[in-house]
């Protein structure tokens, strides 16, 4: 009877484990099929194999639960980044105009994130960074002061151009005055000595060229000797004077003067050259001149101080 009551038990457990053994089996089964679906999908998502298998282990770890959301998880971060790459592509490609317009004003200054902005265009058409200033020259303050300080040098040396400038003008314009008062008192000078010769010398009035000849017969012989030498010798300075007018006279005003500003140890000399000259010539001279020469020059030729 012990036998008999004993066999149909362990049949029972025989098929409770078959049972329990068969339903092991289909959930393996079911397992390794939702494991390849979710391998499958993953792949199919574009996850990297590395990516797969750290999803694997984790829905091997954490269940079923647990791999789905890892599947969700990886599966979503890889839609994000790739979308995240299409819309840094497109504000590359400023598409539209968003991104020069909208996102630059906005994220020019943030650190790694203004590179994806597009490039701008300077005014003359030329590409540049959104980080590239290239309105001021100048690396360093120093090199700024620099340049200021040579500017302001520059400026500096302007005006004093400008005042000698105006100094010399001034000067120029009283030498004017004063040859065109030296060209009056020529000309007063001529018109009196003609008004002489006419009325004195050369008049109705005048003696008899035997008076002159008798004044002379009676003439000391020793003042008669040194009139003479002294006739000679003037004739011989008016004669070298004439070479001296016609020889500067045809120089040009600019190597006249020069000459005549180096010999200032016989500047009565250079004088009665000028005199002896054209009016125009000797202005013309004078003109080009040292100033301090040419005053000198201009009061010895005067004939109202002589």
């Amino acid at each position: 009877m012990a036998n008999k009551n004993t066999m149909p038990e362990e049949a029972q457990e025989d098929s409770k484990a078959a049972k329990k053994a068969a339903k092991l089996a289909k959930r393996e089964e079911k397992a390794k099929q939702r494991e390849e679906k979710r391998r499958a999908k993953l792949e199919k998502a574009g996850a990297s194999p590395e990516d797969i298998q750290k999803a694997m282990d984790y829905d091997a770890e954490y269940g079923e639960e647990g791999g789905s959301k890892a599947a969700v998880f990886f599966v979503t971060l890889v839609i994000i980044v790739i979308w995240l790459a299409i819309l840094a592509l497109l504000v590359k490609m400023d598409v539209g105009g968003f991104g020069s317009t909208v996102l630059r004003p906005l994220l020019k200054d943030v650190p790694y994130i203004n590179r994806i902005l597009p490039e701008e265009e300077s005014p003359a058409g030329e590409m540049m960074t959104g980080t590239q200033d290239t309105e001021y020259p100048y690396a360093t303050l120093e090199e700024a002061v620099a340049r200021i300080k040579e500017l302001e040098i520059e400026l500096q040396n302007e005006k004093n151009a400008s005042a000698d400038s105006q100094s010399r003008t001034k000067e120029l314009e009283e030498q004017s005055v004063q040859l065109e008062q030296y060209k009056a008192n020529e000309a007063a000078f001529e018109e009196r000595k003609q008004k002489f010769d006419e009325e004195v010398v050369f008049s109705d009035q005048a003696p008899d060229i035997n008076e002159y000849k008798k004044f002379y017969e009676e003439m000391d012989p020793a003042n008669a000797e040194a009139i003479y030498k002294q006739v000679i010798e003037q004739q011989q300075q008016d004669a070298e004077l004439e070479k001296y007018v016609s020889m500067y006279s045809s120089m040009k005003p600019k190597q006249a003067a020069a000459i005549f500003d180096t010999m200032k140890d016989d500047l009565k000399l250079v004088a009665k050259i000028l005199q002896a000259m054209d009016a125009d010539v000797s202005a013309g001279i004078l003109g080009a001149m040292n100033t301090d020469t040419a005053a000198k020059l201009t009061k010895i030729m005067n004939p109202s101080e002589s």
